[in-house]
């Protein structure tokens, strides 16, 4: 939901970032995998009991997030870097409650399953409108420079990382956040499918 603000407000540091990057002969696609590895040390601190030190490696793949994308754009984006940018991200995203699963499987399992079939939710929607979209030559106005359509909702990547940035700083939360959260990723589902149904009527 808030993932068009803070683009904006971000993308004068990340380009000035980017454009040095771009200097030194970094590529996109370099800084998606180093932002993914990254993100995964996540899991281990997690499950570990060390969930502060989890937020500076979830810090630091959003900070690739954000710089993979604008170097790609100021040198030549490629359906291969879109591909694995999104893939990542996702498999990112699951590894979060997988990990405090891991850390405390009496407590978390469940709300984690719950959190991560929410998860299956947002991102098969996402994806599948994604693709009919690409199939009718869609665009979207809203983000007009990503590499496939991006859908909108309620539960996009910022609100995703202030939740997990909240089950870091109060563990003993992480149930109560993970159901509530996982409410709201269906209702992002709910008006995704909702989206696709009205935009992807019979011709």
């Amino acid at each position: 939901m808030f993932d068009r603000a803070l683009n904006a407000l971000l993308k004068r540091p990340l380009t000035a970032v980017a454009t040095h990057l771009v200097r030194q002969g970094w590529s996109a696609n370099q800084l998606t995998w180093i932002g993914f590895a990254l993100g995964l040390l996540a899991l281990p601190l997690i499950a570990l009991g060390h969930p502060l030190w989890a937020l500076a490696a979830m810090a630091l793949n959003r900070l690739a997030d954000g710089l993979d994308g604008t170097v790609a754009r100021l040198t030549r984006p490629t359906d291969r870097g879109a591909f694995l940018d999104i893939t990542l991200d996702f498999l990112f995203y699951a590894s979060i409650p997988l990990a405090f699963a891991l850390a405390n499987p009496a407590a978390n399992a469940l709300p984690a399953v719950v959190l991560i079939y929410s998860f299956v939710g947002t991102a098969g929607s996402f994806l599948a409108f994604a693709v009919l979209a690409a199939k009718r030559q869609i665009s979207s106005e809203a983000y007009p420079s990503k590499g496939l359509y991006y859908l909108g909702g309620l539960t996009e990547s910022v609100e995703t990382m202030a939740v997990f940035t909240l089950m870091c700083l109060a563990p003993g939360w992480f149930a109560p956040l993970a159901y509530g959260f996982a409410a709201l990723c269906a209702l992002t589902t709910v008006t995704r499918i909702v989206a696709g149904i009205r935009t992807f009527r019979p011709d």
